[in-house]
């Protein structure tokens, strides 16, 4: 794993969003086509508006998939991750292989049929962010580090309820949902490429904790640290508790 640092969250995103556009260009060379996962939340915008307006990628040769949604949320809920990659990537870019997590259907007729397309063939290449409370998807701490199911219903803590809230997509505590479906730690791992997308400095603490402490199921996103080809993108904000001695650690 390694960890970049960057002035500002544009930046960041500038150059997480260059990187990203040349792997789907070369994977698309190589074998004809790319499966990817994209991550949703406030985090994620610049990234994916500028991955979106990159040129010379043909969407048409790309499967996507995402990594989870609240359960029992309609796909126009303003807070839908479906409505997220709707509105953020897919209608941008012209997508039309790609695989929502319809939250509100029945979980488990959802997680079969996603299980049996994502497990067709390998993820060539996964964007994921890691949250307030350093998880991984929706695998709040402690995480699930063992199951070999690809998606699992799951039960949101506080913190990550508080995020939701916090960024704007629910207007109180209550409205936010207690269960999700997310793709688990292990399905994640499976990915060729990881890149992690984290600015700001509401994240700060869960990256120390992540990256300067133990890899444990009580911080989800420490587990990327055994991925052999992951690149974290932090910002100063993100990265400010970091000891530099640390970051130089995570250096190519």
């Amino acid at each position: 794993m390694k960890i970049e640092v960057f002035s500002d969250k544009n930046t960041l995103a500038k150059a997480a969003s260059a990187i990203a556009a040349a792997k789907l260009r070369d994977c698309i060379q190589q074998t004809g086509r790319a499966r990817i996962i994209a991550a949703t939340g406030a985090a994620q915008f610049e990234f994916l508006e500028m991955l979106t307006r990159t040129s010379q990628i043909d969407w048409s040769r790309v499967e996507m998939f995402h990594l989870d949604e609240y359960v029992g949320i309609p796909a126009e809920h303003p807070a839908s991750f479906r409505k997220f990659l709707r509105e953020r990537l897919i209608n941008k870019t012209g997508i039309t292989h790609h695989h929502l997590i319809e939250g509100d259907a029945d979980s488990g007729d959802v997680i079969a049929k996603l299980t049996a397309e994502i497990r067709k063939a390998p993820i060539d290449l996964a964007f994921v962010g890691i949250g307030e409370n350093g998880h991984l998807a929706f695998n709040d701490p402690p995480a699930d580090f063992e199951t070999d199911e690809a998606y699992i219903v799951v039960d949101l803590d506080e913190a990550c309820r508080r995020q939701q809230m916090g960024e704007g997509w629910f207007k109180s505590l209550d409205e936010v949902p207690r269960r999700a479906i997310s793709m688990t730690v292990r399905q994640i791992l499976k990915a060729q490429e990881i890149i992690a997308i984290v600015p700001e400095a509401r994240k700060a603490k869960a990256i120390e904790k992540c990256f300067a402490g133990e890899i444990s199921p009580l911080a989800p996103a420490s587990i990327l640290r055994r991925h052999s080809n992951t690149i974290v993108y932090l910002d100063k904000d993100s990265a400010a508790l970091l000891k530099p001695e640390t970051v130089a650690a995570f250096q190519p």
